[in-house]
């Protein structure tokens, strides 16, 4: 398939802004969507270099256009961080190229200038049919167990699995997704030649390998507290709807599933004991507006086509319920211990003798009671079935 490339200088103008402007900052979307992205470096790169920090763009304080300007001044030419890429093996993605997954543009002008990809698979056709699992970084092995499931069975059911590359619930869910050989992207807060944390610099590699790592910063750029918090953007808008595994109340976990809602997105959240703390802000998730999911079915029965839908779920089925309700009806008229007379049973049922007689001769046939003189009395492995917690009417 050929592949459609955008002009060689809107690229470079994107990738520099990557190097200037902070991602998610929606001033800049205002500057890409008015002027264009050469023309928004242009007026930058012209204050840079005369010396000068009078405003040149609108809507943004004197302050925050010195910050850029000086950034301006520092930053590599786009051509390095370019070659930089090249060399590792990603590529700059804009919007406008034929891999760009069209459902960021929902951001508006948070969306990002452009994202810096690494690994074979096309992000546009990955993102098509992706979900977003999340959660807490000090998570328990119960949220670590549940992260591992949902990502292998997503996986399984060819759904790719994006999150974002951390500790805990991440880090669970796509080496969940990796051990199902399926498909997986992790979305970074830093270069996507970096691993952060540095633990997972083997995890970062395997992801690379058998699916992306996806980031809005240039190369070698680092990670802040800020850009965890915007990251969150687009693991929401990339996927059909995020899912949290552990959150407590203040996790940044959470952030994910808002912009997924205020995105129109899934918002899925998995219980865990009331009296865990790392699991209380999905509970207020899904005592409000979220929705309960267990298992990976259930979450494709929400994101994916119509007929993909979860198996119902029951409790084991007992001999009793194969039973006719009018036979049913009979059985239930006997007493856990001692025994009644067919008068007495029919009675209780609602039937007459002779049919409560062809009942009773029924149910001996099949186990459940027994006849001792004028009487009928529950077989013990009836009362197991009839009385299964051990109560005694």
């Amino acid at each position: 398939m050929r592949r459609v490339r955008i002009a060689d200088e809107v690229r470079l103008a994107r990738a520099r802004l990557t190097r200037i402007v902070e991602p998610g900052w929606e001033p800049a979307g205002q500057w890409l969507r008015e002027f264009g992205a050469v023309e928004t470096v242009r007026r930058i790169e012209e204050a840079a270099s005369g010396g000068q920090e009078e405003l040149a763009l609108p809507g943004v304080r004197s302050e925050r256009w010195a910050g850029l300007v000086a950034r301006a001044r520092e930053a590599p030419h786009p051509e390095r961080d370019l070659a930089r890429a090249e060399r590792i093996g990603a590529r700059f993605v804009c919007p406008g190229d034929v891999e760009w997954p069209g459902q960021l543009d929902d951001l508006g002008d948070a969306r990002p200038i452009g994202l810096w990809v690494r690994g074979g698979p096309s992000l546009r056709m990955w993102a098509l049919r992706s979900v977003a699992v999340v959660g807490a970084r000090a998570c328990t092995d119960y949220g670590a167990r549940m992260g591992a499931s949902l990502g292998a069975g997503l996986a399984e059911r060819g759904w790719v699995v994006v999150s974002g590359g951390a500790y805990g619930i991440d880090a669970a869910v796509h080496r969940g997704a990796l051990g199902a050989t399926g498909a997986t992207v992790a979305v970074l807060a830093c270069g996507v030649d970096r691993a952060y944390p540095r633990g997972h610099e083997q995890l970062i590699d395997r992801i690379v390998e058998q699916g992306l790592v996806v980031g809005e910063l240039p190369p070698g750029d680092h990670p802040t507290p800020s850009r965890f918090i915007q990251r969150n953007r687009v693991i929401a808008a990339l996927t059909r709807g995020t899912v949290v595994v552990e959150a407590a109340y203040r996790s940044g976990a959470l952030g994910t599933v808002r912009w997924a809602q205020r995105l129109g997105r899934h918002a899925m959240g998995v219980p865990g004991p009331v009296t865990s703390s790392v699991s209380a802000g999905v509970h207020e998730l899904l005592r409000k507006e979220g929705v309960l999911v267990t298992d990976a079915e259930e979450v494709v029965e929400l994101v994916g086509e119509m007929g993909e839908l979860a198996p119902e779920r029951r409790g084991p089925v007992l001999p009793r319920d194969l039973l006719p309700a009018a036979t049913a009806r009979v059985l239930a008229a006997l007493p856990a211990h001692g025994t009644r007379t067919t008068a007495q049973i029919g009675r209780e049922a609602g039937a007459t003798d002779d049919d409560t007689t062809a009942r009773l001769y029924e149910l001996r046939s099949l186990g459940f009671v027994e006849r001792h003189g004028d009487g009928w009395q529950l077989t013990r492995q009836a009362i197991r079935s009839v009385f299964p917690e051990g109560g005694v009417p």
